[in-house]
Parts: C-alpha cells; sequence; structure tokens
C-alpha cells in the first residue's frame, strides 16, 4: 500500500467511528484489489481521504446504489466473499455523522476511488 500525506491533518473526529469508516474502504480495496494507494489532503475547510485500487471498479450506475445495505454489484460473483453488504453504507453513514460524505469515482489505478469529505 501507498500512503501519502499533505497538510495538516488534524480534525476531530469520534476516533473509533472514522476508523470503523476508513477500515470499511481498505477491506473493500484489499477485497477487491492487488493494490491499493491512500492519500489524506486538508484544505482550510475539508480534509479529504481518498483510497484507489486497481481492481475492477463499480460501473457509474451503479455507485449511488452500492451505498444501500446489502446491495451487491454482481449477486453471484459476490455471495462467497464473505462480507455483509454494509461496508460501503456502515462508512457512508459515519462520514455524514461528522458533517461529510463519501464519493466514488474511477481512480487514477484503473479502479475505483473512495473519497471521504470531512469538513475542519
Amino acid at each position: 500500500a501507498k500512503i501519502a500525506v499533505s497538510g495538516e491533518t488534524t480534525v476531530t473526529v469520534r476516533p473509533l467511528a472514522f476508523k470503523r469508516c476508513l477500515s470499511n474502504l481498505v477491506t473493500n480495496a484489499q477485497r477487491y484489489g492487488d493494490r491499493l494507494a491512500l492519500t489524506a489532503e486538508r484544505t482550510a475547510t475539508h480534509l479529504y481521504i481518498t483510497v484507489d485500487d486497481d481492481g475492477p471498479g463499480i460501473p457509474e450506475e451503479l455507485r449511488e446504489d452500492v451505498f444501500r445495505p446489502f446491495f451487491r454489484v454482481d449477486e453471484a460473483r459476490n455471495q462467497d466473499e464473505g462480507g455483509t453488504g454494509l461496508g460501503l453504507a456502515i462508512a457512508r453513514d459515519i462520514a455524514r455523522a461528522h458533517g461529510g460524505d463519501i464519493s466514488l469515482s474511477d481512480g487514477p489505478m484503473k479502479g475505483l476511488r473512495a473519497t471521504v469529505r470531512i469538513p475542519v
């Protein structure tokens, strides 16, 4: 895993909840990709944390659906993966409880990019 940090990254969060949010995103990246990269950047107004992987990604039309509890991109392929289908739903709930959100996009490693945005 590659990790990069820029700017002052100290923000006030609920530590156990925020750790779970990031852990869920990293676990997903590890499950679907071989490589992952984490970056953190603080601007004047927000802390942005990105988790990139080189996995298959998620089709754009399904990127909001994957935040719904128990939703699976491919039911047949994922039923033996061992996940509960709650990871992204929980991660987004935690980010939103901190006044932020999570968005998904195409990543620079040809897989998925999950971006957590938290106000500072």
